[in-house]
């Protein structure tokens, strides 16, 4: 046996005095302290010193022992594969004896250290840990049964997959009947760790814990009224998890069940209230909930709507109280980081605009993003969002008496609840919403005036979920009203307002589109003052805004008068970012859609925005070069700059046409694409191929030099696991094609076969689809030798991909190319003729030339098979398609 391990007393005196100056407020104590701590790292028994001051040295403050502590669990979350093992047995040994410390501090000090160590893949390396702390539950001794017992539940937190492997002989089996013995146990406290523990298992369905669901269930039920919070707050976040796993144990108790979380949604402790309440939200998503919950409705929506109210500590938090503060400069803390989403190029449909996929963001998080962010506010409502969109109007049966009654309630926070609860069911309830809307949307645009400015906040949010149906009506009746004071909103005292009311004035832009040409001067006029009003977070929004106007409007947007109010500013922001500020993104992308509406009006303005886009893409790959080579001594760049650069870039060439070919002959932007087309990051590599793409379309003679250099790179990323980059590099092969006509020969090989294979995937998204078709038919229209012999393997889903696209250049193209392939390989269509005649039909009005195409492909089908075989082949199809086709084709 070695003798146990001393501290030297000088030693000991100089970590005791580096872990008092590090409890100090001063940064540069701090940053020395931090320098000091790393240079002890190289002694091996520094960690020994720490342990010791953890464990052994009770003389010692409490604070400054479990700071010990702290440092030593980063130790071993950095270097612990570097301690001798003389050290990490002296740490396991002091962690095991002393996890019944008499101090709760120290106890969970101790238990976190555990919990580190056996993360480190040491709970293989430490096979007495599980077997010692599982003994130690029984002990007698309070302190050492509550301190193995949170030492437990950290483990079972971090460390839940390992537990239930084969590498460990699955302890698994031995710990949850143990666990559940002390469901019963006296202390509140032992029983919370306890159900805690458990619940670790319930998401993954752990087989030691599906054997015991039976008994594990009656336990909590047992508890359902215990008097601690913490110990309720975990039996509603079992039976919430239960709700997704196993239902079918839930569903005989299911009465009992929901007539407890209801109880509980109302629970004293808001703790409680808020796990209680995200059993709605879960319950929301089974396909049982419309039987199981319909009778308990008119229960379960007052109390959602009482959570709806602020509480009182909420507005607190939200400085409620103030009215105005947008002369107060924000808080850099609380602006959020902003994610750039980069360009996808997509086909317009029959119908309207572009169809993206749908992005909620409209969701309820439609403010106060300052508190913790989860709320039981914001539970609530969400949970009457989701139960609105599985009920529909049977709810409104049970909310409307509710809603007279709060929207012209006396109290503000009562009214402010209630126009919450009037834009959470909006999307679910709206059928049954439309006949009170004409009486209450001009209520709404007189609450947008209320003294209070959290009443005015909520309301814009509110308005902006009807927008909708306000678009729909005519439009003096009460769009013009809701913009009107909108516009004030956006131009409030109160920042909160202010944020709210972009946000929803950005929605609006959404829905009206063009019906906002006749006031474009009013909105620009208010746009352009807030540039000079707000703070820093809400600039973010306003260009938010104002990219979402361009996109609205498009070419309407270019007039000098617009031009001169609009652009001043973006370009005076524009001078004062540095290249390094992360405010550039949302510029960037808002100037993408101002340059892609404005086109020739973007002129002035493109030359200077054109070089620091370039700038920004070549300083960003530098960077990440440097950062590669040298990692220690450079980090790594922030590729977002890239990103949104090339984007913009984009932008100008969508917008700007030909004219952008002088300043891509005098940069280096094609060497600089051809590296962001092979970075590791997808992002890069998707928005370097929608530039080639609007590039090819621009000026294909600066891009052709290129091609036998990109084509392969293109092949390559033809992956549909990475969908957005797959699908704008499909697009960019598809422009390249039209372009380089027959000399695209030598290219086909290197990406005919992964198009097919994608165009026959099955759940392949929309958009792919569509640019795949697209692209294989343009392909086939300039090589159609190479592309013909394997048209019966793409002619069915190439059809009925491309029958609901608007007619366009993209589709005209496609379609020459596929009566091109069909007269060199007729043999490739005959037995899917049915899906192109779908198709042809498809079209409005196709060129005369490519009219003639059809008509002499259907007539030399028909007559190549007989009238007889012809008459009961068209008797197979559906009598609008048998109609159009007689009408257009005369067959």
């Amino acid at each position: 046996m070695e003798c146990e391990w001393k501290p030297d007393e000088q030693g000991l005196q100089q970590i005791l005095q580096l872990l008092k100056e590090s409890q100090s407020p001063d940064t540069s104590t701090q940053r020395s302290v931090q320098q000091r701590l790393e240079q002890l790292n190289q002694y091996p028994d520094f960690n020994n010193y720490l342990i010791f001051v953890l464990t052994k040295l009770k003389s010692e403050d409490e604070p400054t022992r479990s700071l010990s502590g702290l440092i030593l669990k980063n130790n071993v979350k950095a270097h612990y594969q570097n301690f001798p093992n003389g050290v990490s047995d002296f740490i396991k040994s002091e962690c095991l004896q002393n996890i019944g410390d008499s101090s709760p501090l120290i106890r969970a000090t101790v238990g976190i250290l555990i919990t580190t160590i056996a993360s480190k893949g040491e709970l293989q390396n430490w096979p007495e840990l599980l077997p010692k702390l599982c003994l130690l539950l029984d002990s007698e001794d309070y302190n050492t049964c509550e301190g193995a017992f949170g030492a437990l539940q950290k483990i079972c937190e971090d460390s839940a997959e390992i537990l239930d492997s084969d590498m460990l002989d699955r302890p698994l089996n031995i710990m949850i009947p143990k666990f559940l013995q002390f469901f019963k146990h006296s202390s509140p406290k032992i029983r919370s760790h306890a159900i805690a523990c458990v619940n670790q298992f319930i998401i993954s369905r752990t087989q030691a814990l599906m054997l015991h669901i039976d008994p594990f269930i009656e336990n909590l039920f047992a508890l359902a009224t215990d008097e601690e919070p913490e110990v309720r707050k975990n039996v509603c976040r079992a039976l919430v998890m239960l709700l997704e796993v196993r239902l079918d144990r839930l569903l005989p108790h299911m009465h009992n069940i929901i007539e407890y979380m209801l109880q509980r949604t109302q629970d004293q402790d808001e703790n409680v209230a808020l796990e209680a309440c995200e059993f709605w939200l879960t319950l929301a998503e089974q396909p049982v909930c419309k039987e199981v919950l319909c009778g308990h409705l008119s229960q379960l929506t007052p109390v959602l709507v009482n959570g709806m109210k602020y509480s009182e500590i909420d507005i607190i938090l939200l400085k409620g109280d103030i009215e105005e503060d947008e002369a107060i400069p924000d808080n850099e803390q609380d602006i959020r980081p902003r994610f750039h989403r980069s360009r996808t190029v997509a086909q317009q449909h029959e119908g309207d605009g572009i169809e993206e996929d749908e992005d909620e963001d409209d969701e309820l998080d439609d403010d106060d993003d300052t508190i913790s962010d989860w709320n039981l506010r914001k539970c609530s409502a969400a949970a009457l969002d989701v139960l609105a969109n599985v009920f529909r109007d049977d709810l409104l049966l049970h909310i409307l008496p509710l809603l007279k009654e709060l929207l012209f309630h006396p109290e503000w926070v009562v009214k402010e609840s209630g126009i919450l609860v009037l834009g959470a069911i909006a999307e679910g309830c709206m059928q049954g919403m439309i006949p009170y809307l004409p009486e209450l949307i001009p209520h709404l645009v007189q609450c947008l005036s209320d003294k209070k400015a959290l009443v005015r906040s909520i309301t814009c949010w509110t308005l902006s979920r009807y927008a909708h149906w306000v678009v729909s009506q005519p439009p003096d009746t009460y769009l013009k009203p809701l913009m009107t004071e909108l516009l004030k909103r956006i131009l409030d005292s109160n920042k909160r307002v202010q944020e709210a009311a972009c946000s929803a004035f950005a929605t609006l832009e959404e829905e009206a589109c063009t019906e906002l040409v006749p006031y474009l001067a009013f909105i620009l006029d208010t746009l352009v003052f807030a540039f000079s009003k707000y703070q820093h977070k809400n600039l973010l929004i306003l260009y938010d805004a104002i990219g979402t106007l361009a996109d609205s409007v498009g070419h309407h947007l270019n007039k000098p008068e617009y031009i001169q109010m609009l652009m001043p500013p973006l370009i005076q922001k524009w001078n004062q970012l540095k290249d390094e500020d992360k405010d550039l993104f949302p510029l960037l992308e808002c100037l993408s859609s101002v340059a892609t509406a404005l086109q020739s009006g973007f002129l002035p303005y493109c030359e200077p925005v054109y070089q620091r886009c370039v700038n920004l893409v070549q300083k960003t790959l530098a960077q990440a070069m440097l950062h590669q080579s040298q990692p220690d001594q450079y980090e790594a760049p922030d590729k977002d700059f890239m990103i949104v650069a090339l984007d913009l870039l984009s932008g100008l060439a969508e917008g700007l046409g030909g004219t952008i070919e002088q300043l891509v002959a005098r940069s280096n932007i094609l060497t600089l694409m051809y590296q962001c087309m092979q970075d590791k990051m997808p992002e890069v590599r998707q928005s370097s191929f929608a530039l080639l793409g609007d590039l090819t379309k621009a000026c294909f003679q600066h891009v052709k030099p290129c091609i036998a250099d990109f084509m392969p790179i293109l092949g390559t990323n033809l992956n549909p696991e990475l969908i957005s980059v797959c699908n704008n590099a499909t697009w960019a092969i598809g422009e390249i094609s039209i372009q380089m006509g027959p000399e695209m020969q030598p290219y086909i090989a290197m990406v005919l076969h992964q198009l097919v294979e994608i165009i026959n995937r099955p759940n392949t998204p929309k958009t792919l689809l569509e640019n795949t078709a697209i692209t294989i038919g343009r392909l086939g229209y300039v090589c159609p030798q190479e592309v013909a012999p394997m048209l019966q393997q793409f002619i069915r889903p190439w059809c009925s991909s491309l029958r609901n696209i608007r007619d366009n250049e993209e589709k005209d193209s496609a379609f020459r190319g596929i009566c091109t392939m069909i007269s060199v390989n007729p043999g490739g269509v005959v037995q899917d003729f049915i899906f192109f005649c779908d198709a042809v039909a498809s079209w409005v009005n196709p060129k005369e030339d490519l009219r003639d195409m059809f008509y002499k492909i259907l007539h030399g089908f028909k007559n190549q098979v007989g009238e007889e075989n012809w008459r009961r082949f068209s008797d197979q199809f559906p009598l609008p398609l048998k109609e159009r086709l007689a009408t257009f084709y005369g067959v």
